[in-house]
């Protein structure tokens, strides 16, 4: 033994006719027992069976003597002593490989691993086809339960290459069918229907067909708010478009807490007229609002004495907001933007019929399938404004369905009818939408 392995001994040399008497021993008995018997490290014979098969015993002997040597002296070391000492080895002996990244095996390459790992082994089969050999105990794993019934068996199904091509036609079609929508939003409408893609890969699988970003000029704000529950505030707002040579004007009415459409309007000018019906209509539809917000626009507001909306709010007992800043009415300017984007931008009409026609299915496609950002991503405004959030949410993690709204009842839907409310410390009694007893102010 070497002086570096145990102090005060010198390291023994073997002679050729010793070491071809250990070998045939280890032939005989296994590597083990001779090592036993003459007392030679385990992995100095095996150093020494090397050498013998590859290029005799006579060449340089003792460099690979000296190499299990230091193996087995390493090997002792860290067995009876306790605390760690630097090392004496060069650092490039210890170094740990780097880590190859992970890959992605087709049903074919797992089908070839498996029927070779039957015949060779699964080591021989890690070895010639350079894969893991806790992959190919997976994979074997995988199909004996798959042969049995319980789970997908790892050599069916379709491959990377395809699933990625399955990807990039949804995503396409989603676009196409939708052509308005940018990539985070076709990105939310796959998820509701429980395809999950990233806005990177929607983005570059779009841009290779042509999508190109818009440019928008955004205003910065910092003072946001929402309603805490449905027909708690309304929005109203008119959009104004040319359909050939004739003047439209589209009146709409938008839930402020659940960004649903509850009325729309089209005429040739604004109205009080349209605004009137309309908003009478939405109500009967939908229930009345307990405050409503507006610019000073001529069919909202009236500078000299009360305009008939007006009056009509008050009537039905409604509070009224006006807009001093575009800002504060954003809910519905930042719709009508996406209205011009989604559809007046991207279809021709021929007549104003048409364009009532395609608007009409467009607000129901927006309320009932148009994912909506500020409602999380995954919801539709329906879904919040018919209270089915939870159930809608829950639906979409379990992956029932691919398109959760379509087995979703509305009409179970809960009103209420009464409540009792305190304002400005005064008690109101409100029944089906209609405040029935006001108290006089405590203060």
């Amino acid at each position: 033994m070497s002086s570096s392995g145990r102090s005060g001994e010198r390291r023994r040399v073997s002679t050729p006719q010793e070491r071809e008497e250990v070998l045939r021993d280890a032939e005989e008995h296994g590597v083990q027992e001779a090592a036993r018997r003459h007392r030679v490290p385990a992995n100095t014979i095996h150093v020494w069976q090397h050498r013998s098969r590859h290029g005799g015993l006579g060449a340089s002997p003792d460099a690979g003597e000296e190499r299990g040597r230091r193996v087995s002296e390493r090997e002792h070391e860290s067995q009876v002593r306790t605390t760690p000492t630097p090392s004496t080895e060069p650092t490039a002996e210890v170094s740990t490989p780097a880590r190859r990244p992970a890959r992605r095996y087709t049903p074919s390459e797992k089908a070839q691993a498996l029927e070779r790992a039957a015949a060779d082994g699964v080591s021989e089969t890690s070895r010639a086809l350079d894969i893991s050999r806790f992959s190919i105990y997976n994979w074997k794993r995988q199909a004996e339960k798959a042969a049995v019934g319980d789970g997908p068996s790892p050599t069916s199904g379709p491959g990377p290459a395809e699933i990625e091509a399955q990807r990039d036609r949804e995503i396409l079609a989603e676009w196409k069918k939708h052509p308005g929508l940018g990539p985070s939003q076709v990105r939310n409408q796959l998820r509701r229907r429980g395809i999950k893609v990233a806005v990177l890969t929607v983005r570059r699988v779009m841009e290779d067909a042509g999508y190109r970003p818009p440019k928008v000029k955004r205003e910065p704000h910092d003072q946001r708010y929402e309603a805490v529950r449905p027909n708690h505030l309304w929005h109203l707002d008119f959009v104004h478009r040319f359909i050939n040579r004739a003047s439209t004007f589209t009146l709409i009415l938008i839930d402020d807490h659940s960004r649903f459409v509850t009325g729309h309007g089209v005429d040739d000018a604004e109205r009080a007229d349209l605004v009137i019906e309309t908003f009478k209509e939405a109500i009967r539809r939908h229930g009345k609002p307990e405050m409503v917000m507006h610019d000073r626009g001529a069919a909202f507001w009236s500078w000299r004495g009360i305009s008939r909306f007006t009056a009509l709010l008050t009537e039905l007992g409604i509070d009224q907001i006006v807009a001093e800043k575009k800002e504060h009415n954003g809910k519905v300017e930042v719709f009508n933007g996406n209205l011009h984007k989604e559809l007046f931008d991207r279809h021709r009409f021929y007549d104003v019929a048409e364009f009532r026609r395609r608007l009409a299915a467009h607000l129901h496609w927006y309320n009932h399938g148009r994912t909506h950002h500020a409602l999380g991503g995954l919801l539709v405004p329906a879904d919040r404004h018919y209270g089915r959030a939870d159930e809608v949410l829950a639906r979409i993690e379990s992956g029932t369905g691919r398109d959760p709204g379509e087995d979703i009842d509305l009409r179970d839907r809960c009103l209420e009818f009464f409540k009792i409310v305190s304002k400005d410390g005064a008690t109101e009694v409100w029944l089906m939408g209609r405040r029935i007893l006001k108290t006089e102010n405590e203060r």
